[in-house]
């Protein structure tokens, strides 16, 4: 499944404890918590997470990628998730599909739980649990995650909260292969009829999305991602 990584810039450093709040994103933290090693090196990756020390992360196609600072050195982390098949990304788009307000749902920042809910139906887990969770870091800690995997594993939860498509994305079918995929399933007009006098709800929304996400991207594009090269 291809795809182009997408980079997120360092987010600031946050004083509070940061919690997931949108139910997604606590699915996500589940995973998480299920993939660690031990509680301490939890409560040592969410302070982590909100030290600032975490750099941009580029999401892609079944991984994330970030370079993490801490008192002992600086670290390349990739976090590896593993993506839909053919089948599944397939699934996914005809789930979403079957609703039109999926797809505003989705690039307004939420996840409907029924449609979770019906992709599971169709055989397409899009939250993970903790057992599909891998991480790679040159810090060659023994235990796997690491602790700078796991603070990578918790800003990807805030990441996510705010857009949905960052969770899809790790799954294989991101923003712009979802549209693409959704255009060219959209049944054309028939012949003699206006498409604005039409009643086909899914073309409107298809185009709407794709409007809203050539905007998404040019809010993205403004200014320089903070990546640091990742080492």
């Amino acid at each position: 499944m291809g795809g182009q990584g997408v980079v997120h810039p360092r987010l600031p450093a946050r004083r509070r404890t940061t919690r997931a709040e949108r139910w997604w994103g606590k699915a996500w933290v589940r995973a998480v918590e299920e993939s660690a090693y031990a509680e301490g090196d939890l409560a040592a990756a969410r302070t982590l997470s909100r030290s600032g020390q975490v750099g941009a992360i580029e999401v892609g196609p079944g991984s994330a990628v970030a370079v993490v600072d801490d008192r002992d050195g600086r670290w390349r982390v990739e976090v590896a998730v593993p993506v839909l098949d053919d089948a599944g990304a397939q699934a996914l788009v005809e789930t979403v599909a079957a609703q039109a307000g999926r797809v505003g749902a989705l690039l307004a920042g939420d996840l409907p739980h029924e449609l979770v809910e019906h992709a599971e139906e169709a055989g397409v887990e899009l939250l993970p649990y903790g057992g599909e969770l891998a991480a790679t870091c040159t810090c060659e800690a023994w235990v796997d995650p690491c602790v700078h995997a796991l603070a990578v594993l918790h800003q990807l939860t805030w990441l996510m909260e705010a857009d949905p498509f960052v969770l899809l994305h790790l799954r294989g079918t991101g923003r712009e292969e979802l549209l693409a995929r959704l255009h060219a399933r959209a049944p054309a007009p028939s012949a003699g009829v206006d498409p604005e006098d039409g009643d086909d709800d899914l073309t409107t929304a298809y185009d709407a999305a794709e409007r809203a996400a050539r905007l998404l991207e040019l809010l993205e594009a403004d200014g320089p991602p903070d990546i640091d090269h990742l080492l």
